[in-house]
Formats: structure tokens, sequence, C-alpha cells
């Protein structure tokens, strides 16, 4: 989609629509339009009142715009950046899923939104401009994962908006926050694709594939290397599997000098079945996005490249199928890792905190000024925070600090959960190994978390990001579709940009 300046008039406009954010105290003045008082007194028939959530469409039958979107942001104290990006991407994807191939989005008028005390409060320090934030609800607006529903002939175009018009827009910046939202949406169409099309292997393909296309490096470690490089954890999830595991290290370097060196690492389980200790079938459906950790630190790098930023960052994805058969890791195993650690497998089913023990252990290895692991690891952490926000688990309370500033700015809702914990730490002891790989019922997420400090130098400033319940979305709402939402990307992209 492109974004382009306008230089005209609202009431000049010759698109096809034009498309306008109001706070219920802007209703009764509508901006200078030709019509406007022929608006105001349709938006007072149909009770609009700019209410969070709410609509109207008014054709427009003189002049040149088509259609004219009021959409409502709800009271100005309440009002955020991300309740702006958000209500933008959805009055976006209405407009272009009723046909309309240009929009008009007045940016006076939007400025005017952002300098509410609310907002500015909370853009402050570095957020994105009003043109950023434009950028990003545009580029993620339209995205659907629809590559296996048949094309029929003559059928209309589901989302048709090609062209984003705005008065007083900043060029640059708008094409920043669409390099944000690309990252993500590269992270959906990715987290989306099915088991059958994606194994470890295949993710590694798509790995290689975006390293030649944007100048990276990537290394994959195959079964065979994994097994000399003392990857056991990894090596057992992966063992029921036709499907080989795989440890793919992806490398963005730049120019110049850079400032730091950031590891990512992502929990890449291509399809969780559970292992031995098999999922009931309604728990299994939804699990090809259990590599969702994965694509998002594919995501990061992407919008890294692309960005030009001058930090290294490298991305370690442990990709792997967790599947059932005779040759499947059992309970009652014990496994070692990397680093000489031993883990007794209670639950074959709580298998991603294996595998980002390994990839915890190399990205130690390499010792950059920060970890930040990306996983949908617990159950438990969906269960505390629900389907919208994630948990965040550090003991660097710079880092913590950091990322949820860059979450605030990008409007990716995460919640700052204990790293530590001397009872719940208590209950990782075996008696037959270093540790356990799962615990009581009450504290799974915490459980884990501390799990995967134990793989994770203590000077190395890490943070772990829990994003089970936010991985997938059952419905639209704001920058989301249905299906995997990339969460996490744009929020580790600000906080590399930063």
């Amino acid at each position: 989609m492109e974004i382009k300046t306008y230089d005209g008039s609202m009431g000049e406009w010759q698109g096809d629509a034009a498309l306008l954010l109001l706070r219920e105290e802007d209703c009764g003045a509508l901006p200078d339009l030709p019509y406007a008082e022929t608006v105001r007194q349709l938006a007072e028939r149909q009770d609009f009142k700019g209410r969070k959530g709410s609509s109207l469409r008014v054709p427009v039958f003189e002049g040149g715009v088509k259609n004219l979107y009021l959409v409502g942001l709800g009271k100005a104290e309440a009002c955020s950046a991300a309740s702006v990006r958000d209500t933008l991407a959805w009055g976006l994807r209405m407009a272009g899923r009723q046909h309309n191939g240009s929009v008009l989005v007045p940016m006076a008028h939007l400025k005017d939104v952002f300098q509410a005390r609310a907002v500015s409060d909370s853009i402050s320090g570095g957020g994105p401009s009003a043109s950023a934030v434009l950028g990003e609800a545009a580029g993620l607006c339209g995205y659907v994962f629809d590559k296996y529903k048949e094309k029929k002939e003559g059928e209309y175009t589901p989302f048709a908006l090609k062209e984003v018009f705005a008065p007083g827009l900043m060029p640059e910046e708008a094409r920043r926050g669409q390099t944000f939202a690309a990252a993500q949406v590269a992270a959906r169409a990715l987290a989306n694709e099915p088991g059958c099309a994606i194994s470890p292997a295949g993710l590694a393909e798509h790995a290689g594939a975006m390293a030649n296309e944007l100048g990276l490096t990537c290394e994959v470690w195959d079964e065979e290397q994994l097994k000399q490089e003392r990857m056991g954890a990894l090596l057992a999830v992966g063992s029921g599997s036709a499907n080989p595991p795989r440890l793919i290290h992806l490398t963005y370097k730049p120019r110049g000098t850079a400032r730091k060196k950031i590891v990512l690492v992502g929990k890449g389980i291509t399809f969780d079945s559970g292992g031995l200790d098999i999922k009931p079938s309604n728990f299994m459906t939804t699990m090809k996005g259990d590599k969702s950790g994965a694509c998002a630190v594919m995501g990061v790098l992407r919008g890294a490249a692309e960005l030009g930023l001058d930090a290294e960052v490298h991305g370690l994805l442990a990709a792997a199928e967790n599947m059932p058969s005779g040759s499947s890791y059992r309970p009652d195993d014990i496994v070692r890792a990397r680093n000489g650690k031993t883990i007794e497998i209670e639950n074959t089913d709580a298998e991603g905190r294996l595998v980002l023990a390994d990839a915890l252990c190399l990205a130690s290895e390499l010792k950059p000024d920060a970890i930040i692991d990306l996983a949908t690891l617990t159950g438990a952490c969906a269960v505390a925070l629900g389907k919208w926000r994630a948990g965040l688990f550090s003991r660097d309370d710079a880092l913590a600090d950091a990322l949820l500033a860059a979450s605030r700015r990008r409007g990716e809702a995460f919640w700052r959960m204990p790293a530590e914990d001397e009872h719940i730490e208590e209950t990782l002891k075996s008696p037959f190994a270093d540790m356990v790989n799962s615990g009581p019922r009450y504290g799974g997420a915490i459980f884990a978390a501390i799990f995967l400090s134990r793989f994770v130098e203590k000077d190395i400033p890490w943070a772990h990001l829990d994003i089970a319940g936010v991985d997938f979305m059952d419905k639209e709402w704001g920058v989301y579709s249905k299906g995997a939402s990339g969460f996490g990307v744009r929020t580790c992209l600000d906080y590399l940009a930063q």
C-alpha cells in the first residue's frame, strides 16, 4: 500500500473516501467541509457521538469524494497512541473492504488528536509521530491469511485499498511506520502456515531465503551437528517426529560500528501435539502457531535490516516438531542441555522451555549486551493476563523498563511478572537430575521463567516474553486480523531502534 502526501483541501479531494477520527468532544464541530452541516445532522440522526468502537459511513453525492467515514475514538482523556493506531487501522480496513481504492486521512485533524494530553504523555520519549502511526496502521490493516482459499473468477477483491493520502504527511516517518508494520506482517504470514507446510527444515529454508534477500548471514545446524554441539534438550523434543529439529542462527550486522549486540531467541515448535503427554484435540488446534516466537524473531531481524539499525542483532531459532512415536522422548527421561545441566522430564508437553534452554545457552556464549526470548510458552500466562496482554519476566530492571516503554509506544500490552520466587524455585528440584521440566499447576508461568533463567549467564541482562495468550486472535480488533498476531515484533524492533 502506498502512502502519499496531498496538497489540496479536503473539500477538493476527488478520491474514493475520506476518514475522520473523532473524539466525543469533536462531534459538535466537524472540520471545515462543504457538507459539514449535512454530515453533522446525519450523525445526530444516526446517534453517532464519537464513542469508541462506533462508526458512520456517509455516502456523498455532491463534490469529489464518494464516501466519508466518521470513526469514534471515545473520550479525549481516555485517548492513547495505541487507540489512535487501532482506530486508524479499523477505519482503513472498513474502507478497504467496502471497495474504496483510495482514502484521504486529514493529518491536521489527526495531529490535533495527538496533541491531547493523554496521547502526548503516552508517546513521549521518542514515540512514533502521527505520520509513523498512520504508516503502521496502513501497513497492518489489510493483512489476511487466505493463500489456501480458492479465488473465484469475477469475485470482488476482499480488500481494495491501495493508496492512502494525507496532507502534511512526513513521508520518511510514514515509511518507517510501514517498515514496522511489514516486519509484523511477515511474522504473521509465517506463523499462520500449517505444520504440513512448515517443518523445522522448512523454517530454516525460509530463514535462508530471508537472509539472502536482506544480506544477513544464516547458519543452520541439522540433527548431526546438534549432537556434536551438545543440544540434547532440543534433540529430545524433536526425537519423535519424522521431521528432525534444526537450530537456525540469523545475524544482522550494521555497516558501521555496532553500538550494542543483542540476541533474540525464538521458540520454533512447528507443531505441538504434546508428545506422549498428548494434548486433547481442542487444545491441539492452533498449535501450528507454537512457532510464533521464532517467526517474531525473524520479523524483527527483517525490520532491523530494512531500517539499517546500528545494533548487531542475532536471532536464534530453536525449531522442532513435538510428536508422539516410538522414538519420542518419555516422561521420566533425563536429558542434558548444552551447558551440562540435566533435566528430568515430567511432562513432554512442557517442551518449549527445553528447546529454549539449549538456545539460551548458545545465546549466552555470544556474550551479548542483552538477551530477549519470545515464546508461546505457558497457558498459565494466558490465564493470568488474558488474550490481549503478554507477560514480561526479567531479573534486570533497566531492560524490563526499556521493553515496557517500547511496548507502550507501539501499543502492544505487556505486564511485568516475577522472574524470581524462592517457593517456586523449590519445585524445580528433582531427586534424580538438576531440575524437572514441569511443576505444580499454580505459578506455572513463573516456574517456566525461572527454569529458563538457569540457562542464561547471570551477568547478562535477559528478558523472557511469554506471548502464549496473544499469539493468535480469534477475531479482528484494532491492528490485528484473525489468526497469528505477530505480537512482540514492533515492541522488540522499537527497543532495538532506541
